[in-house]
């Protein structure tokens, strides 16, 4: 996050309320917005990197396994890239937009969010394919179930990301109004 707008860095810096669902649907959006970065971007920019040593190392070790999810640190690499692009274009565009109250105008950029929001919804079909919906083989190695315990909480972790930015921040009162 270089290079942040004054608006943002205020937002970053301010405490944050507690983690409850009923009061982020009311939450305006220098609260939401804070919140969002640190618990999903910051969190997301932290576990890819870790999934991507674990997966290669699986499939370095194991590669040859039936059960081994060969691709999979070629797919993780691919989530990291775009959920990064994702991230950034919220952080300089959207975001700062939200929070200077610019609902008309942020209607394009939230759209483009959307619609990146499906294909990430896409990548974890992918995840789940490459990886039989997460389920650890009988045979598994701690590095392979540290691995697929790790990919269940980024899944839940980014699954609810979008879901509070599509459900809550981009609908009601973050938004200004439904967008």
């Amino acid at each position: 996050m270089s290079q942040q707008s004054p608006d943002l860095s205020t937002a970053i810096a301010s405490p944050l309320p507690g983690d409850d669902q009923q009061f982020w649907a009311q939450a305006p959006a220098d609260e939401l917005i804070p919140y969002i970065l640190t618990r999903y971007h910051e969190r997301h920019r932290e576990q890819l990197p870790e999934l991507i040593r674990l997966a290669r190392r699986v499939e370095q070790v194991h590669g040859d396994h039936a059960e081994c999810p060969n691709g999979l640190t070629d797919h993780l690499c691919y989530i990291q890239q775009a959920l990064e692009s994702h991230m950034t274009k919220e952080e300089q565009i959207l975001f700062p937009m939200l929070l200077r109250g610019e609902h008309s105008l942020s209607r394009g950029p939230i759209s483009v969010m959307r619609f990146e929001h499906g294909q990430h919804d896409q990548a974890l079909d992918q995840l789940f394919a490459l990886t039989n919906d997460i389920t650890v083989p009988a045979h598994a190695c701690n590095t392979w179930q540290t691995l697929y315990r790790g990919l269940d909480t980024f899944c839940q972790d980014l699954t609810q990301h979008i879901q509070l930015e599509n459900e809550v921040l981009f609908m009601g009162p973050a938004a200004g109004k439904a967008l």
